[in-house]
């Protein structure tokens, strides 16, 4: 078949298409409606205004903010103060970032040891705390000696993420992989990649998440976002120049291609703050943080 005959038959066949009734309609799979998809935001602790951890949640439940997100260091300590402080809220737990010692790509194995015996700590205490699960990181690329970059360290951290995934389940929790950007982290920089490793690590308990910040290194928000699909756990957001609050960089924030992509899934977790603050004024500031964002959310 020459090129012309090739053309001729590819653009009548299309024009068959477009024109047979409900030809295109099977391919499509039923999406919730986007209009019923609620936006969960979620602070993280060093976010929030207030001396004390009752003085933030009161600024929280002023805002309708519905998810709290602490520091995972030391969080065994703290079960029994979070839960009396959200006790009669209209707040739970969120995510818990980190806050382990050592790594679990390390190649000393006393620092896979603290890694280890530090996470597991943390995922039960996020168990017992109804969190949704506890934020890791492979590996910083400041944290050395580290295990190469290849197929087998692949295969080795799907092993690890599964065992450890495994726990998390049993403790009512999850372990959530972030991707982050080159400059800290370049061994998971693309939300795809991470759910990938959740998919190959084989756990229900082994989960991912994006970060709008870091996700400067996807070509596309929403095509991040649906590759995760159903791995995708957790989100922060942050001001995508500075890494403040959003709206502190004007035009550049930007979120409805993502938020799009989150009400198609009916993402039913949160999107939780994690970011400073240019303004001396930051009730203020997180004031309209969040007003922007619930007004992207509607026009996603």
């Amino acid at each position: 078949m020459d090129r012309k005959t090739f053309l001729r038959t590819t653009v009548a066949g299309a024009a068959a298409l477009v024109a047979a009734p409900g030809a295109l309609v099977s391919c499509a799979s039923p999406k919730e409606k986007k209009s019923s998809v609620p936006l969960r935001l979620s602070f993280q602790e060093g976010v929030t205004p207030g001396e004390t951890l009752a003085e933030k949640l009161d600024f929280m439940e002023k805002l309708g903010i519905v998810g709290f997100e602490p520091g995972g260091k030391g969080l065994a300590g703290r079960v029994q103060e979070i839960r009396e402080a959200l006790q009669g809220r209209d707040i739970q737990v969120s995510a818990i970032c980190a806050g382990f010692d050592g790594f679990i790509l390390a190649e000393d194995p006393a620092v896979k040891a603290q890694f280890d015996t530090s996470m597991r700590e943390i995922v039960r205490a996020a168990g017992e705390l109804g969190s949704t699960g506890v934020i890791m990181v492979p590996v910083f690329n400041w944290q050395n000696p580290a295990l190469p970059h290849t197929l087998e360290t692949r295969d080795y951290l799907c092993q690890q993420m599964h065992d450890l995934g495994e726990f998390a389940l049993s403790c009512g929790t999850t372990v959530i992989l972030e991707p982050l950007n080159r400059k800290e982290a370049f061994y998971l920089r693309l939300v795809g990649d991470a759910a990938a490793i959740c998919r190959d690590a084989d756990s229900a308990g082994v989960k991912c998440m994006g970060d709008f910040w870091h996700m400067q290194e996807e070509t596309s928000d929403y095509a991040a976002f649906m590759a995760a699909g159903p791995y995708l756990q957790h989100v922060h957001i942050a001001s995508r120049g500075n890494r403040v609050m959003p709206g502190e960089d004007g035009d550049k924030d930007c979120y409805t291609d993502g938020f799009r992509a989150l009400k198609e899934l009916a993402y039913p977790h949160y999107v939780s703050f994690e970011c400073g603050c240019r303004s001396d004024d930051r009730a203020a500031t997180l004031t309209a943080a969040v007003s922007l964002l619930r007004k992207q959310w509607d026009e996603a």
